[in-house]
């Protein structure tokens, strides 16, 4: 083993780095407390081509660090099985082929307990490395990484969703909390934004720090002309969404997009959002507590971006773009329900101007996932993380349910394409002022 370099003057200190290692620790256990109360059955189960099995999302994240931080940057690190580099690449064209997405399910082999051997191995060649060359290119990978495993964390409950969902069983997620209290009814009011010339984005991207860090995607800073405009106070509710199913709403062309409208002349075509059904003459839907009654007063979840765009139309609004959102988020009001509480389901009856922006649900804006003015990709294979993405998809803001608190910031884009459902969605409603 080699000797352990002289640290250089701009690495952090020994608590520090503690520190850091701390936070590794953290998130990497984390995603083994998601896991904890599944069986070894539920994690090789791929229910459908865009979501993973829960093992390869274990085994994916420890690919990431043993890729882009331990593979470069500890000399002496020795992979623990070398073919994992092609089986749990998601799509790093830069790092090599990849094993077929859709047939992530099929892998039996390595087990589950190969796997936790993996994530030991790997997190044990991190720590030597934060301890040995904490410099600052290995402290922004390493954040990225943890970001990285944090979006898993969230892919992780929201694929888990999907299988557990479309099991006739409909079981629980192990020991999830039984179904919220019953939440209150609130009107639904407007906030009055000036709109003018605002600034969104972030300056820099891939920080140090947690609390500095930013995915290059939403960089570079930059300004953006606004008309003035009403955002909602709250998402949509379930009730206001049932409306909007009694009136015919998916049967109505004026209130489609031309693909929305050709998405539901499919014979698998929805007629309720994901996750509803009808039993005993009263709406139903699956969550990972097992089927519950639906709450009239929830944010609705799980539609798709042409699902959130009709209502909107039918609503007599709009849907934000993501430069009104981020721009009312600036003065948000209460959170909603975010991973962290383990609770994996919207709705905790916040209230008040702008409530929820962040948690429950992720929020559809109108806006086409694109580069911001002067977008820079990083450099390498890990410019492949965002920017080939955009192309065809909509942006989401906000958060959900089982989106981590560490991702709570003005400037996060998410992205998915208009059809997708799978993932917590939902929709705040704007109009011009």
């Amino acid at each position: 083993m080699t000797q352990t370099a002289q640290r250089p003057d701009h690495m952090p200190d020994d608590m520090a780095v503690g520190d850091v290692l701390a936070d590794f620790q953290l998130v990497r256990d984390r995603s083994r407390s998601l896991v904890a109360p599944l069986e070894v059955e539920d994690l090789g189960v791929q229910p459908m081509a865009d979501a993973s099995p829960p093992k390869w999302h274990l085994a994916h994240t420890t690919w990431f660090f043993e890729t882009f931080l331990l593979r470069p940057y500890l000399a002496d690190y020795a992979p623990l099985d070398a073919r994992y580099t092609y089986l749990f690449n998601s799509y790093y064209n830069g790092v090599g082929v990849q094993f077929p997405r859709a047939r992530r399910g099929q892998l039996s082999r390595p087990t589950v307990s190969e796997v936790m051997a993996y994530r030991d191995h790997v997190d044990a060649g991190m720590s030597v490395l934060v301890q040995r060359r904490a410099d600052d290119e290995v402290l922004r990978r390493l954040q990225l990484g943890l970001h990285h495993e944090e979006q898993h964390q969230e892919l992780l409950i929201t694929d888990l969703k999907y299988a557990f969902g479309h099991n006739p069983l409909q079981p629980a997620y192990g020991a999830a909390p039984t179904a919220h209290a019953a939440l209150s009814a609130v009107p639904l009011t407007y906030t009055d934004l000036p709109g003018g010339l605002v600034e969104i984005g972030c300056e820099a991207q891939a920080g140090l720090e947690r609390r500095q860090f930013s995915f290059d995607n939403e960089t570079p800073r930059h300004r953006v002309w606004l008309e003035p405009y009403r955002l909602a106070d709250r998402c949509v509710s379930v009730a206001e969404y049932l409306a909007f199913m009694v009136d015919d709403g998916y049967g109505r062309a004026e209130l489609w997009l031309a693909d929305g409208w050709a998405w539901l002349q499919q014979p698998d075509a929805p007629a309720a959002p994901l996750y509803w059904f009808e039993q005993d003459g009263s709406w139903w839907h699956y969550t990972l507590a097992g089927p519950q009654p639906l709450d009239p007063a929830a944010p609705v979840c799980h539609i798709s971006g042409y699902e959130a765009d009709a209502y909107a139309r039918w609503a007599g609004a709009r849907l934000p773009n993501e430069a009104e959102w981020e721009a009312a988020a600036t003065q948000a009001g209460v959170e909603g329900v975010l991973l962290d509480e383990r609770r994996f389901h919207p709705g905790n009856g916040a209230s008040g101007p702008l409530a929820a922006m962040f948690g429950d649900v992720w929020e559809w804006t109108s806006s086409a996932y694109a580069p911001y003015p002067g977008y820079r990709p990083l450099s390498g294979a890990l410019g492949e993380y965002n920017g080939k993405f955009m192309a065809n998809q909509l942006v989401l803001r906000g958060g959900s349910c089982a989106t981590s608190r560490a991702h709570l910031r003005h400037s996060y884009r998410n992205f998915f394409y208009p059809p997708d459902r799978w993932q917590f969605t939902g929709v705040r409603l704007a109009q011009d002022a």
